[in-house]
């Protein structure tokens, strides 16, 4: 593996302006960490790629590479480009292991981030650099968001997940609140309320979206999201077929052979793919069938009923009447993306959205509530991790700024009180709510 590595980053040019970096969301300076690496100075290395970027790990695997970084490498012209993630993905996750730093001096603040998907996580670790508490609040039981409940363990192992909230959570002070849902028995002002001096909204997009036909509700039918959160609860059958051709579609695909399923065929509107060339490459390896141009009209018991598309005169796609077919399926997977389902929006006040339903921030997350941020799939729609985290970057240095600005908050009345008197207090409090 090192020696792999090694030859990758030998092929690099080290160019005086890297079309490279240029091609990175988050601007990673990769040939000067891979000048580093060639150096001797791996841990340097490593320190730089978490500096710049807290998910290091991750981007290393799921990034679009071919349209990014290595996409826009100046040995691709011509040949191969430098496969820079073999070589951020060895780096990182080697120096993670040398990562035992404990959290930084406390400043006295307080912060609510809600939502551990990349944006949040990204936000959470670059406040705590700085020194302030923070609190991270999600619906699910473990950290990640769609990282890990919608990315399938063989792309992203739930081990690199769990190193982060051991590396960067755990040793670092921040606290994580599980399977707790802002905007239900909690909200935005009991926040406030309880000393969070700035709140980020990084809620996800949970709620699947529908075709809208006939037969969407039997037993057979999964939505992506669903599935991919829990492949192993589903019982599709042998014979499944995926609707949708994005990178979810892929992963329902791929993750559906990975279930015992012999025939998996994807069923996609239009004449091109819309998962990169890196992931449909990989479920056409793997089996996976490929179906253009049809569009779904009603699901069966044994099937899903399609006909054939067409573009009119003016590029709109049309169903073709008489080209109706049915296509055996013993199961089907609705991937047609997904959009915001929180609790958050329709519960707090003062939070403009757009007719969409999305946030309504500025390019630094600032909503039109003083002190709440929003960024992520909440605020921008769906994006990829890199880019999540490239906006995770602004806002947090945003509220940072913003909590700069205000007066350090008052100590509890009781904060330096002996035991006994706060009990006191306590029991006092009750008395008088119980009158």
């Amino acid at each position: 593996m090192a020696l792999h590595v090694m030859e990758e980053a030998n092929r690099c040019l080290g160019c005086k302006k890297p079309r490279c970096r240029e091609g990175c969301p988050i601007h990673t300076n990769i040939p000067e960490v891979i000048r580093l690496l060639k150096d001797g100075k791996l841990n340097e290395a490593g320190w730089m790629l978490f500096e710049n970027n807290p998910l290091t790990t991750v981007c290393s695997i799921v990034c679009n590479h071919e349209k990014q970084c290595e996409g826009h490498c100046i040995r691709g012209i011509k040949d191969v480009p430098v496969h820079f993630s073999i070589i951020e993905n060895y780096i990182s996750t080697t120096y993670a292991n040398q990562m035992k730093a404990g959290p930084a001096p406390s400043n006295g603040r307080k912060v609510a981030i809600i939502g551990a998907g990349p944006s949040g996580l990204t936000i959470a670790i670059i406040l705590a650099r700085y020194g302030y508490q923070v609190t991270i609040f999600d619906s699910k039981d473990k950290i990640g968001g769609v990282m890990r409940y919608g990315i399938p363990d063989f792309r992203l192992p739930d081990s690199v997940l769990d190193d982060i909230a051991y590396r960067h959570l755990e040793l670092k002070g921040i606290k994580f609140r599980p399977n707790t849902t802002i905007g239900g028995a909690i909200g935005l002002d009991d926040l406030f309320r309880d000393g969070y001096q700035s709140i980020f909204v990084g809620a996800g997009l949970w709620r699947p979206r529908t075709l809208h036909i006939k037969g969407e509700t039997l037993g057979h039918v999964a939505f992506a999201i669903n599935y991919l959160a829990s492949p192993g609860a589903f019982r599709l059958g042998e014979r499944v077929i995926v609707i949708g051709s994005g990178n979810s579609a892929m992963d329902c695909a791929r993750t559906a052979i990975r279930q015992g399923a012999h025939y998996v065929t994807v069923f996609n509107r239009r004449d091109k793919i819309a998962a990169s060339d890196y992931e449909s490459s990989y479920a056409k390896l793997e089996g996976v069938k490929f179906e253009m141009m049809k569009s779904p009209l009603e699901i069966r018991e044994d099937g899903v009923v399609f006909a054939d598309n067409e573009f009119d005169e003016e590029g709109k796609l049309h169903p073709v009447p008489g080209t109706e077919k049915l296509y055996p399926c013993t199961g089907v997977i609705v991937a047609v993306s997904q959009q915001l389902g929180s609790n958050i929006l329709n519960t707090t006040k003062d939070l403009e959205k757009d007719r969409t339903g999305i946030l309504t921030v500025d390019e630094n997350g600032h909503t039109s509530r003083p002190g709440v941020f929003a960024a992520g799939d909440v605020a921008h729609g769906a994006s990829t991790v890199v880019e999540a985290v490239a906006t995770g970057k602004r806002v947090a240095e945003a509220m940072h700024e913003y909590m700069q600005s205000l007066p350090m908050p008052e100590p509890s009345q009781y904060a330096n009180a002996p035991l006994a008197e706060r009990i006191e207090a306590s029991v006092m409090s009750e008395q008088v709510i119980g009158k």
